[in-house]
């Protein structure tokens, strides 16, 4: 609790000095140009990542990246409402989908019921992502862990964007030019971040 106000303390002092000026710009309004869609994992920091400033990102953290299909008055409202917002009312350029390595949320698609029982709201949430379950398991039956693990989170981040074409007023702007769509997988242990090459089918290492 302590370093979490000393955190605070420090922020006002260093951090918030140095940004000084743009923490002006942005008290009465934000442009994000990107929507960035990732794990709430703690590892996974959007703008530490992207070496991005405040007002550069509007952010949805939620566990396994998932991005709920369209459907007017889903039962997953909060994830859809940030997306409608960021896209209709932010008018955001981008959208980047962020998977990562050693997902728990991932991880937890191949976990029995007893070992969920206890996580009923966070078993419901999967639901979403379970489809990317069944394609694994068809398509490397007999994966090792690893191969396994990588396939899921890789094929669970092309899973949620063709969850975001499902929303009308995405598609239209991305078939009009006006709104691309990203998919990213990042690696903890190494920093690496590779990008899905559509014309390729597979995610490239972001190399400059």
């Amino acid at each position: 609790m302590k370093n979490l106000y000393n955190g605070a303390i420090s922020f006002r002092k260093k951090d918030f000095e140095t940004h000084k000026a743009l923490f002006g710009d942005l008290s009465n309004a934000q442009k994000p140009h990107t929507l960035f869609i990732g794990c709430s994992d703690s590892r996974l920091v959007p703008s530490l990542i992207t070496s991005t400033i405040p007002g550069e990102l509007f952010i949805i953290r939620n566990i396994a990246n998932i991005i709920p299909p369209y459907k007017k008055g889903n039962n997953f409202p909060a994830t859809s409402a940030a997306i409608e917002y960021a896209v209709l009312s932010l008018e955001v350029e981008n959208i980047i989908v962020c998977g990562h390595s050693n997902c728990g949320g991932c991880a937890s698609l191949y976990k029995t019921e007893e070992q969920m029982k206890d996580l009923a709201h966070t078993n419901l949430w999967l639901e979403l992502a379970r489809p990317v379950k069944n394609r694994v398991m068809q398509m490397l039956p007999k994966a090792t862990f690893a191969e396994r693990e990588w396939m899921t989170e890789q094929m669970n981040v092309l899973e949620q964007i063709n969850h975001l074409f499902t929303y009308p007023y995405i598609l239209e702007r991305f078939n009009n030019d006006k709104l691309s769509i990203i998919g990213w997988y990042y690696v903890i242990e190494t920093g690496d971040i590779y990008n899905y090459d559509v014309d390729k089918g597979y995610f490239e290492l972001i190399n400059g």
